[in-house]
C-alpha cells in the first residue's frame, strides 16, 4: 500500500485546514488507518485513529475537541480536520495504515502497529 497525504500548508492561528490521505495499489479496506505528527526537533507522535469502518476512534489530547478523523469509505480515503490551529500544531502530519487492527481503540495510538506510512505533509501554523 502507498498512502498520499495532502492538505498542508500555511495557516494562522486559529484557523482550520483538512488534511487527505488516499492509498493507490491496495484499498484501504479492513485497515486501522491514523495520523502522526512530527515536529523539528521531536519525536514523531500520535494525532488520531480511527477504525476501518470508521466506528472507533481515538485522539491523542492535544487533538480532542479540535480535530476529527473521519473514514470516507467510499472514496477510501482518511481524512483530519483540523480547527482551532496552534503554533505547537506545526509539524509534519503523517498518515498510517495498519492491516492487522485488533478492534482494542487504545491499540489506534501504538506507532509499531502501522505497517504503512505516507510522505508527509508540512503544517505550518503561524502565531
Amino acid at each position: 500500500v502507498q498512502l498520499q497525504a495532502s492538505g498542508g500548508g500555511l495557516v494562522q492561528a486559529g484557523g482550520s485546514l483538512k488534511l487527505s490521505c488516499a492509498a493507490s495499489g491496495r484499498t484501504l479496506n479492513w485497515h486501522a488507518l491514523a495520523w502522526f505528527r512530527q515536529a523539528a526537533g521531536k519525536e514523531r507522535e500520535f494525532v488520531a485513529g480511527v477504525s476501518w469502518s470508521g466506528g472507533r476512534t481515538k485522539y491523542a489530547d492535544s487533538a480532542r475537541d479540535r480535530f476529527i478523523i473521519r473514514r470516507d469509505i467510499a472514496n477510501d480515503r482518511v481524512d483530519l480536520q483540523m480547527s482551532g490551529l496552534k503554533p505547537e500544531d506545526t509539524a509534519v502530519y503523517y498518515c498510517a495504515a495498519d492491516p492487522n487492527y485488533s478492534g482494542i481503540p487504545d491499540s489506534l495510538s501504538i506507532e509499531n502497529n502501522y505497517s504503512y506510512w505516507g510522505q508527509g505533509t508540512l503544517v505550518t501554523v503561524s502565531s
